[in-house]
């Protein structure tokens, strides 16, 4: 069993250390948790359960404490993929729910599994997820200096192997920040997320360049295809290098391979295989 988690991109981590031990110190209680969740669960029920445990956590951005788009509203984006079945659930730019990823989950025995805006509130309504305004007071203040634009680059997000040699992956996204409001990043994406029983991959960094380089899934099925996954992760990146992507990976292999990568330094993120580590 192996369990690892991001916390996205995180400027302010090189030059703020009480900011950057906080999200430390959270992501290392939080990939324990997940990771004793998974002695008794599915990979898919981890990455979901987990990944709710980093939307409720206000130093991350997605669900609370998610930034605030242009117009000032918050629209939260988050998928899921369970790479047993290779079924990819999302929502896109939902408003006014505390876990997409939750929701995500929702939809996935469903024909019709990514949803967006009204379409994915009216679904959320429907399945018992109250309202919620996941606006903080500091994410408030920020969008009123303008500040988030500046802020961070970031998602969270869980790749997780459990017992039974399953993978599952999950993301989720408060945005950039001060964006044309409805502007789709990639965490609902099969760009930013993807998992079969080969490998799974959660993305965080620039959306657009994410997108560009269709990236989670490019990963995936090179490691299908024989790469390990060190290699197909860094082929990966050597390529992103043409158009100078702005992109972080966390990843598992079906092999028990657990591998990080990013083309720019302080990606937050924790792992858990027996032994914990806390990097950024």
């Amino acid at each position: 069993m192996k369990l690892i988690i991001h916390g996205g991109f995180f400027s302010e981590s090189s030059t703020n250390q009480e900011t950057k031990k906080a999200k430390q110190d959270a992501l290392a209680n939080i990939v324990k948790l997940g990771y004793a969740y998974l002695k008794n669960h599915s990979a898919l029920e981890t990455v979901v359960y987990t990944v709710a445990l980093l939307e409720d956590n206000e130093l991350f951005n997605a669900g609370i404490g998610s930034q605030i788009q242009s117009d000032g509203k918050v629209r939260l984006s988050a998928s899921l993929m369970d790479g047993k079945t290779e079924k990819f659930s999302g929502v896109i730019n939902v408003e006014d729910v505390k876990n997409p990823i939750q929701v995500t989950q929702s939809l996935l025995p469903y024909d019709d599994r990514v949803l967006s805006g009204e379409g994915a509130q009216h679904f959320a309504r429907e399945k018992g997820f109250a309202y919620f305004d996941p606006i903080t007071d500091q994410r408030r203040s920020e969008y009123e200096a303008k500040l988030n634009q500046h802020n961070n680059k970031g998602t969270v997000g869980c790749v997780a192997l459990d017992a039974e040699g399953n993978i599952a992956a999950a993301t989720s996204t408060g945005g950039k920040g001060f964006e044309i409001p409805c502007r789709v990043s990639d965490s609902a994406t099969v760009a930013g997320n993807y998992a079969n029983q080969f490998a799974g991959i959660s993305c965080t960094g620039v959306g657009e360049d994410i997108v560009s380089g269709s990236l989670a899934s490019k990963i995936v099925t090179r490691v299908t295809d024989g790469f390990s996954l060190k290699d197909a992760c860094d082929k990966s990146f050597l390529e992103l290098k043409s158009f100078d992507g702005f992109a972080g990976v966390i990843g598992i292999s079906n092999t028990g391979e657990i591998y990080h990568c990013d083309s720019h330094p302080y990606m937050v993120w924790a792992s858990f295989d027996v032994n914990l580590q806390v990097f950024s």
